[in-house]
C-alpha cells in the first residue's frame, strides 16, 4: 500500500483539534493531544541572569528550549531577553511552576498565560452606540471619507457635505461596514489643522452621515476637543492615530462607553527591536485608556502602517502583524494607496489598487478583523474571498 506522508500546518488549538479529530480520535483524545499539536515561541524582555535561568531549567524540564543570552550562564550580563519555546502543553505545566517561584516569576507566568490565550481568542461583535459591527465573523471593511484639501490620495474631492455624503452613501452601498471621518490630512508633511478648522470641516458632514447612514460612523481625529463635539453629534467610535494622548482624550472616550482605534505612532524610524517595541507602545496605551475608565473589549489595534516606519520595516509589520494578536484586541489595517505601495512597485497614487489588495489579503490572512480602505467596493471583494479560505465555511 503506497502510503501519503506531508507536512500539516496548524495555527491553533481549534485547528489542532480538527486535525486530530480528523484521524478519528474521540473526544477525550483530542482533549489530551489537540495542546501538543500546537508550537508557540514566547518572547520576553529584560529579565535578570537568575530569573532567566530559572525560566529555563522549568522549561527543559518539560521538553521545552528557552534560548538566552550566552552571558547568563557566567553571569557576566544584567538583563537578557528570553525565547521560550514549546507546545502548548509545555507552557501549561511551565506557567504552573512559574506561579510557584520567587523573583516576581509568577507575574511573569501570570503574563505568558494571557498572550497565549490572546493568541487563541476570537475577536467578539462591537457595540457602536447600539449599531453592532460583526466582528469575528467576517473581516470588516473601513470606508474612508477625508473632507480635506490635502490628503495624500484624495484631498478636495470630498469637501462638499451633500458630496461627502454621497459618497459615504456610495461606499456603503458598496459594502463598507462602517466610515471614517477626517478632517485633518495625516500624511507626512502635511500642515497641521487648528481644532476650529478641523471641526469646521468635519461636523457639518458628521452630522449628515450620522442621520442618513445606518452604519456606523468613525471620528478620525486626535484632538479631544474635536472628539468631543463629534461624539456629542452621535459619533459611533474613535480613531485616534496618537492612541489618547491628547488631554482628556482616554476619560471622554470612557465616558461616552464607544469602540475605540489606537494606532502605533511615532516621530522617526528608530527602533530597537521593532515589533518588540510596537508591542510595549500598544501595551503602555492600553493601560492609560483602561485606567480612564475604557472597557478592554473596546481597544481596536492599528499598528500603523505608513506611520513612523520605514517602507521595509512596514512590510515587516505586516508580515508580522499576528503576532500583535497577543495582546488579545481586534486588529485594524490602514495599507490603502500607501506610499510603501509606491516605492515597492514604482507607481503614483492612482494606480496601487492592485498593491492595495495584495496587502489587503496578507493582512487578512496574517489576522486583521478591519480594514481601512479607499476602494471599498474592490476591497470587499478581495476581503471576502480572502475569508473564504482564511475562515473557512462557505459551501456551495
Amino acid at each position: 500500500m503506497r502510503h501519503t506522508v506531508w507536512v500539516m500546518e496548524v495555527d491553533s488549538l481549534r485547528e489542532a483539534w480538527r486535525a486530530v479529530e480528523g484521524v478519528g480520535a474521540d473526544e477525550t483524545g483530542c482533549s489530551l493531544m489537540t495542546p501538543k499539536a500546537v508550537h508557540r515561541l514566547v518572547k520576553v524582555t529584560g529579565l535578570t541572569p537568575v530569573q532567566a535561568n530559572i525560566v529555563k531549567q522549568e522549561m527543559l524540564a518539560r521538553g521545552g528550549e528557552a534560548a538566552v543570552s550566552r552571558g547568563v550562564v557566567n553571569l557576566s550580563v544584567d538583563r537578557t531577553d528570553v525565547l521560550l519555546m514549546g507546545t502548548r502543553k509545555q507552557f501549561t505545566g511551565f506557567v504552573e511552576k512559574m506561579r510557584r517561584q520567587p523573583f516576581g516569576l509568577a507575574a511573569l507566568g501570570d503574563r505568558v498565560e494571557r498572550v497565549l490565550d490572546n493568541q487563541e481568542r476570537m475577536p467578539r461583535g462591537l457595540d457602536c452606540r447600539g449599531r453592532h459591527l460583526p466582528l469575528g465573523e467576517r473581516t470588516l471593511v473601513m470606508g474612508v471619507l477625508n473632507v480635506t484639501p490635502d490628503s495624500f490620495s484624495d484631498g478636495g474631492a470630498h469637501k462638499d457635505p451633500e458630496t461627502a455624503l454621497k459618497h459615504a452613501g456610495e461606499m456603503v452601498a458598496e459594502g463598507a461596514d462602517l466610515i471614517d471621518l477626517g478632517g485633518e490630512s495625516t500624511r507626512p508633511g502635511a500642515k497641521p489643522v487648528g481644532v476650529e478648522e478641523e471641526l469646521s470641516r468635519v461636523m457639518p458632514v458628521l452630522g449628515l452621515l450620522v442621520e442618513e447612514l445606518d452604519v456606523p460612523i468613525s471620528i478620525d481625529t486626535s484632538k479631544t476637543a474635536v472628539a468631543r463635539q463629534a461624539l456629542a453629534a452621535g459619533a459611533h467610535l474613535v480613531n485616534d492615530q496618537w492612541a489618547l494622548r491628547d488631554e482628556g482624550m482616554a476619560e471622554l472616550v470612557a465616558r461616552y462607553g464607544v469602540p475605540v482605534v489606537l494606532m502605533h505612532n511615532q516621530y522617526g524610524t528608530e527602533y530597537i527591536d521593532l515589533i518588540g517595541d510596537v508591542v510595549g507602545y500598544f501595551e503602555e496605551r492600553m493601560e492609560t485608556a483602561v485606567r480612564a475608565g475604557v472597557a478592554p473589549d473596546r481597544i481596536i489595534l492599528d499598528p500603523g502602517f505608513g506611520f513612523g516606519k520605514t517602507a521595509a520595516q512596514n512590510l515587516t509589520v505586516l508580515r508580522r502583524l499576528r503576532e500583535f494578536k497577543s495582546l488579545g484586541c481586534p486588529l485594524l489595517i490602514g495599507t490603502s494607496r500607501k506610499s510603501t505601495i509606491g516605492k515597492v512597485l514604482d507607481l503614483p497614487v492612482a494606480q496601487r489598487l492592485e498593491g492595495t489588495a495584495a496587502t489587503v489579503a496578507v493582512g487578512i490572512t496574517r489576522g486583521a478583523d478591519m480594514v481601512r480602505v479607499h476602494d471599498v467596493r474592490e476591497m470587499v471583494r478581495v476581503a471576502r474571498m480572502s475569508d473564504a479560505i482564511v475562515r473557512g465555511g462557505w459551501t456551495e
